[in-house]
């Protein structure tokens, strides 16, 4: 009998793909505002978690369904983001590093919501171009 080996690489699957099924849930006001926080810093939810010392799924929570956080949560979470505590209770519209939205701003929303595997894609051209310019 012949012995066949099933270890073997795909490339199409990396540590930074995105873990578990999307969630149906649409976002309460406060985790839309938590969620675009989020990417605007360019963490993940893991990463995030990490910072405020909490499980990861215990933070996805937060991003969907209504929460109840304790005021130092709240103050630690709005630091980790880079916002006002205001801004993530929808008082204050600004955020700290608020301007115009730029060409590539409004790009990197569109690339969100695209499937997996073209973000990986576009990414893949995007960090090539930016590694060259580094080096240039």
């Amino acid at each position: 009998m012949q012995v066949i080996s099933l270890k073997y690489f795909d490339a199409s699957y990396d540590e930074d793909m995105q873990r578990g099924r999307p969630s149906n849930k649409p976002r309460t006001d406060f985790g839309r505002r938590v969620y675009e926080a989020r990417m605007t810093k360019g963490l993940s939810q893991a990463q995030v978690a990490d910072a405020m010392n909490v499980t990861q799924a215990s933070y996805g929570a937060w991003e969907r369904v209504p929460v109840a956080l304790r005021p130092e949560q709240v103050e630690k979470l709005a630091d980790v983001l880079g916002v006002s505590v205001a801004y993530l209770f929808g008082e204050d519209s600004s955020r700290r590093n608020s301007g115009p939205r730029g060409k590539a701003r409004r790009l990197l929303e569109e690339l969100n919501e695209l499937p997996r595997s073209q973000q990986n894609h576009a990414l893949a051209v995007l960090e090539a171009f930016v590694a060259k310019k580094v080096e240039a």
